[in-house]
């Protein structure tokens, strides 16, 4: 595959996850309008994790790792019968799996509460177990469209993919809109069916081209085929990977259980907004290189250096957009979430407490997304066992850092307890470090040098920070202008004089960012 190729895909990728997530913030928009950072808010954010550590496990992270690296590699050898074969031995397989966890986390539901929400009581409490009974279904479709997202990105149909999603967000505006009337406990169980039905269609829309694309496809439980076999070693250690990861992810949970109303819900709103440019740029470049990096083929030399191209140039174009997102949340990340969310009950006050988190994240935010590369590399590699071995260590690291500066912290320096939150993502940006860190020493003893040049990083700090000071400027000028319209004469002129900086001191990415506007030009 062209390098031409691999950028068009990472684009498609990129549109496809920037349509997806417009609409989920427009659903996030909508649900703060009606559930602000109440205690309704709290339960159903904290039930839709529960299911959702099913979906993540079994999920798409899991299947790149594991299943797309066999099936692109058996469609790059013309294998059309052995990829059908494998690919229908995948489904059956998962099938059996979430079948029998979605019948357990219903079962089990209410002794789940208890170990990832030990801090929700009474009533809240009550409404979270119920709305996690109703979203565990939801969850089991989400895998299966996981797989049908596998097999779309190893054929390169990656707009699709990704935009599938939009269905799912659109059922749950729909819902929301519907039974605005209805009182928050009775809305909040309305919207969870309203997901299941979403869930159902994000399926549904990609089913038609994996079925057209997959001609050969048999689900059978067939474990006993040598791909197959390579497959489900893969999985396990990738499996165990995003295990320990959701561990890390539900303790935040349940540390911001502890800090008090809104907490959950002001964290998963500050998730949304700084896992985009990680989703936008880093999943994007990795999603469309994962298949053309399982693709290489050569002498062990040739494919070595193949993959040290393709990685520092991902490496590139990741740090560029990156390094600007960090610098807008810790400088401007008041403007982001109250442009955002800011509405009906989701008050300023709410805004500049969701800034503290996302500020919090921008510590970690360009080790997690150039992280996500390395570990791409390494799966193409057919190795998941080093990049499961660093995420347990950055686990643990998150669990015990994020503990000190959540909970003690805080009654140390003698601040609002609240504030702890901002500590669960600072500490987990520290963590990111270590992780990525080994994850480059690691693979560059194996492949050669990779990384990020020091003098690009530089020039593109130093390019952020500008426009930073500028657009800082303008938002004092303003005062409490209206947030949408702040959000667009502050963070505009921030990406222009970025884009301006980096352009005069000749960074490359930018160059060619530009090059491709002008051809897009009648």
């Amino acid at each position: 595959m062209t390098k031409e190729n691999t950028g068009r895909h990472a684009f498609l990728v990129g549109a496809g996850i920037l349509l997806s997530r417009i609409v989920g913030l427009v659903r996030q928009r909508v649900f703060s309008h009606y559930f602000g950072q109440l205690g309704e808010a709290d339960a159903f954010y904290a039930a839709f994790r529960v299911p959702n550590f099913l979906q993540n496990l079994f999920g798409e992270g899991v299947l790149s790792a594991s299943f797309i690296p066999v099936y692109a590699r058996l469609l790059a050898e013309g294998e059309e019968e052995e990829s059908g074969r494998v690919a229908g031995a995948v489904g059956a397989i998962l099938a059996l799996a979430t079948s029998v966890m979605v019948l357990a986390g219903v079962l089990l539901t209410p002794y789940l509460i208890w170990i990832i929400a030990p801090g929700f009581e009474g009533a809240k409490r009550e409404l979270t177990i119920r709305l996690v009974r109703i979203l565990f279904p939801g969850a089991g479709l989400l895998v299966f469209s996981a797989w049908s997202l596998g097999i779309l990105n190893s054929h390169r149909k990656f707009f699709l993919s990704y935009t599938a999603p939009v269905v799912w967000n659109v059922a749950m505006i729909a819902t929301m809109i519907a039974f605005r009337g209805k009182d928050l406990t009775t809305l909040a169980v309305y919207l969870a069916w309203g997901s299941v039905v979403g869930s159902a269609l994000q399926l549904f829309v990609q089913l038609p081209t994996v079925l057209r694309l997959t001609r050969k496809l048999r689900f059978r439980l067939d474990t006993a085929a040598a791909n197959v076999r390579d497959v489900l070693s893969n999985f396990a250690p990738v499996f165990v990977s995003r295990g320990v990861v959701q561990i890390s992810a539900y303790v935040d949970q349940v540390i911001a259980s502890k800090l008090g109303e809104g907490a959950v819900a002001a964290l998963t709103n500050a998730q949304s907004i700084y896992t985009l440019p990680v989703s936008l740029f880093g999943m994007a470049v990795s999603a469309a290189e994962l298949p053309a990096m399982s693709s290489a083929l050569g002498t062990d030399a040739e494919v070595q250096a193949r993959l040290r191209r393709r990685l520092n140039a991902g490496l590139r174009q990741i740090a560029f957009f990156i390094v600007p997102s960090a610098m807008a949340f810790f400088a401007l990340g008041d403007v982001v979430a109250a442009a955002l969310y800011q509405t009906g009950k989701f008050t300023h006050q709410n805004a500049v407490y969701v800034w503290g988190i996302i500020a919090g994240s921008a510590v970690g935010l360009l080790a997690s997304t150039l992280g996500r590369l390395y570990a791409s590399t390494y799966y193409a590699l057919r190795d998941t066992r080093t990049p499961l071995r660093y995420a347990s260590l950055r686990v643990a690291l998150t669990v015990g850092l994020g503990y000190l500066c959540a909970l003690p912290l805080p009654r140390w320096l003698g601040i609002d307890p609240h504030w702890g939150a901002t500590g669960l993502t600072a500490s987990a940006g520290v963590a990111g470090w270590v992780e990525f860190t080994l994850l480059r020493r690691t693979l560059n003893a194996r492949i050669g040098a990779t990384g990020v040049p020091a003098p690009l990083i530089a020039r593109l700090w130093g390019a952020a920070a500008v426009g930073a000071a500028a657009a800082w400027g303008i938002k004092l000028a303003l005062g409490g202008a209206e947030p949408v319209m702040t959000a667009m004469l502050v963070l505009v002129p921030y990406g222009l004089i970025y884009f301006a900086v980096t352009y005069l001191l000749r960074v490359e990415e930018c160059g060619a960012l530009f090059e491709k506007l002008s051809r897009l030009k009648p």
